[in-house]
């Protein structure tokens, strides 16, 4: 069985899609069979990656909303050992279409069991909301990793993360943990960073990665060369965080998640 991460954060402009692309990419370059599900409407992962929506034929919306194959829309990607599940703009209905559909809150699950044995990390990104996609790769995943950036609003965002996790897990995926919890666009130079990041250490204690990704010129670069980090700059200081970050998560084993203890 595949170890299946959505990486989740309903508050946008986190570096969300920056991190399951760079995780992903160093996952699969370590020698383990990986995919990306891209399941943002906005298909960030997917331009991220190298590759236009405009050239993809079937998405992840052909998975999802006409049940077709995952085999038959998956693509290589310019990193060895990862395929992706391309999104396009097609996703933006999917929230419409999905709701008179029978097991709508599934259809992803279904997908990926038909494909299971041919991975050992499957990564989903999920869209910044809490609408029926992020509902299909809550219920699909059995961990999820949640990119936090050092800033004002950041635990008021994860509070609510948490509780729709508490959702899913009680309605729909009983399984679904809280695993691994990544500081992200760090500054140094300031107080603020360094107070949120001591705050959600306090909280959540050792669901909060080692490791630090700080803010870097060269992590915003990248996707615009539809590159990850790992291939565009791999001595920059955001390519060495995520490698880190990659390291903990594959090292990293199922931890028990009780947001009632955790919860700021």
């Amino acid at each position: 069985m595949p170890r299946i991460l959505a990486v989740a954060n309903q508050k946008g402009g986190v570096g969300k899609t920056t991190t399951v692309v760079s995780v992903a990419a160093n996952v699969a370059l370590s020698g383990k069979r990986t995919l990306l599900i891209d399941l943002d409407p906005q298909g960030n992962a997917t331009t991220g990656l190298g590759i236009s929506p405009h050239d993809v034929e079937s998405s992840s919306y052909n998975v999802v909303v006409q049940q077709l194959p995952i085999r038959a829309a998956r693509t290589r990607t310019v990193v060895e050992g990862l395929d992706l599940l391309p999104a396009t703009m097609d996703l933006a209905g999917a929230e419409i279409e999905l709701v008179p559909m029978f097991s709508r809150e599934l259809r992803l699950r279904s997908a990926i069991s038909l494909v299971e044995k041919d991975y050992d990390y499957i990564f989903i990104d999920c869209p910044p909301s809490l609408g029926m996609l992020t509902v299909n790769s809550l219920a699909a995943a059995a961990e999820v990793v949640v990119p936090l950036q050092c800033e004002y609003y950041a635990l008021e965002g994860l509070t609510q993360l948490l509780k729709n996790v508490q959702l899913v897990r009680e309605g729909l995926n009983p399984e679904l943990e809280v695993t691994a919890i990544v500081l992200v666009m760090f500054d140094a130079r300031t107080r603020l960073a360094q107070e949120v990041a001591e705050e959600v250490r306090a909280h959540f204690g050792d669901l909060v990665l080692t490791t630090v990704v700080p803010r870097s010129v060269r992590l915003s670069e990248a996707p615009s060369y539809g590159q990850p980090i790992e291939l565009y700059d791999p001595s920059s200081r955001g390519a060495a965080a995520y490698r880190a970050v990659a390291n903990e998560i594959i090292r990293r084993q199922m931890t028990n998640f009780s947001e009632s203890e955790r919860s700021p």
